[in-house]
């Protein structure tokens, strides 16, 4: 086999954007170069300084064939994209690598994703729906008490998201507002409003993963001597191979489910209602017809795509079907803002558009065996708050611009100042 030829030159400055935190606070900028980039060259090879070479894939076709050939993409525990500096350091510091369902592979990955499968299989989700409904309800009317204005972002989507995975999971309210600290300490880390006294993101990362440490290993020396009917007596207790779970993987398995759960929701939530708010006529249709909100929700976490890539390692040398070769051992990072917008796939792909026929093809949870495992939460969120704000209000309007989170791995909109009317 011999690679195949690049259009790009490795070195093109334009690929920077990919992994650059701050050129996602501009995501119009950020998918018109992009959308080039795609457009020359759907996969091609990427070298910049402090970093691993990759090989970046944006296209549907290539992110979906990559996601779903985990027999030969494997993940690790560098399965989220960062400067090899920030690993090295973690390690100096002493503290092991991501152990979660993102970077586990093939068998071990399956046995640990069985722990917690039952939570989110369709009926037992199903279930979840008046909890969430009952959740939503709550944070709708606190629209009343801003009194015609608020973060919509900051205010609504983010203790919303937080609340019902924190109920899910067995966390006490007032533990919450630590849950999400801690959350835009590990996500948020590259945006200057969450570094707080830190001097430095990887400080900031490193502490907050002692946090939460010290967190979960008090909550499971409470399941394990008194269980109760959520999440976290379930990874407290949970055992693979007939053994408990090991610290490193009981501690990242509780950190995944705690922030992933909420953040990559809250972001849709508040670049959904962002982009409905830029579409007036889609807005008023929504608000008139709750039986669009299905399709809405797909076009908005198409739209939004709040996770932004993962790398994946070649295990052997692999072809792909247009031709490109990835040699054994390189790094492949697979772009989901770029493969929810591709052309081929998505007419008129940079328009939104909640009538969109195939906007379920969306790439934002994965596909294959990492497909994530809270997806149908998510969506059940996503139109349970959309539903009940809508229903309270009689018109919305943007009362300033909105600000989107720096970070090249989780985002979106981190500021959404709105002004409303309520029915």
């Amino acid at each position: 086999m011999t690679t195949h030829a690049v259009q790009i030159d490795a070195r093109d400055a334009r690929t920077a954007v990919l992994v650059t935190p701050a050129a996602y606070t501009d995501m119009t900028a950020w998918h018109e170069t992009v959308a080039e980039l795609r457009a020359e060259a759907p996969i091609h090879r990427v070298e910049l300084e402090g970093w691993t070479p990759f090989w970046a894939v944006l296209s549907h076709a290539e992110v979906t064939e990559v996601s779903r050939r985990s027999d030969v993409f494997w993940n690790t525990e560098r399965s989220a994209p960062a400067p090899d500096a920030q690993y090295d350091l973690l390690a100096a510091l002493g503290l092991e690598l991501p152990k979660t369902l993102v970077h586990l592979h093939g068998e071990a990955h399956a046995k640990y994703r069985a722990v917690t499968s039952d939570w989110f299989k369709p009926a037992a989700v199903k279930k979840l729906q008046p909890a969430v409904d009952s959740i939503a309800e709550e944070y709708a009317q606190r629209l009343v008490d801003f009194g015609g204005c608020c973060d919509f972002a900051q205010d609504i989507a983010v203790p919303f998201t937080t609340h019902v995975i924190m109920t899910i999971f067995g966390v006490p309210a007032s533990d919450e507002r630590l849950m999400l600290e801690l959350t835009q300490g590990l996500f948020g880390a590259g945006d200057p409003e969450y570094l707080g006294d830190a001097t430095d993101p990887v400080e900031l990362v490193g502490r907050t993963i002692q946090k939460f440490s010290d967190y979960f290993d008090e909550l499971t020396a409470k399941r394990r001597a008194h269980p109760t009917d959520d999440l976290a007596t379930v990874i407290a207790n949970g055992q693979v191979d007939g053994e408990p779970l090991g610290d490193a993987e009981r501690l990242w398995y509780y950190i995944i489910v705690a922030t992933a759960g909420h953040d990559t929701t809250s972001y849709a939530l508040s670049g959904g209602m962002e982009a409905l708010l830029g579409h007036r006529a889609q807005l008023d249709a929504l608000a008139g017809d709750p039986g669009l909100l299905h399709n809405a929700a797909e076009e908005i976490l198409r739209w939004t795509s709040p996770v932004r890539s993962f790398f994946r390692w070649a295990h052997e040398d692999v072809e792909l079907r247009n031709g490109a070769v990835i040699p054994a051992g390189d790094v492949v990072l697979t772009s989901y803002p770029s493969a929810n917008r591709d052309e081929a796939v998505f007419d008129d792909s940079m328009a939104f558009d909640i009538y969109r026929p195939n906007a379920d093809r969306l790439l934002s949870f994965g596909m294959g065996v990492h497909h994530c495992l809270g997806a149908q939460v998510g969506r059940r969120e996503l139109r349970a708050l959309l539903a009940k704000v809508l229903d309270r209000t009689a018109s919305i309007e943007l009362d300033g611009a909105p600000e989107w989170v720096s970070s090249h791995f989780v985002g979106g909109v981190k500021h959404l100042p709105i002004s409303y009317t309520l029915r």
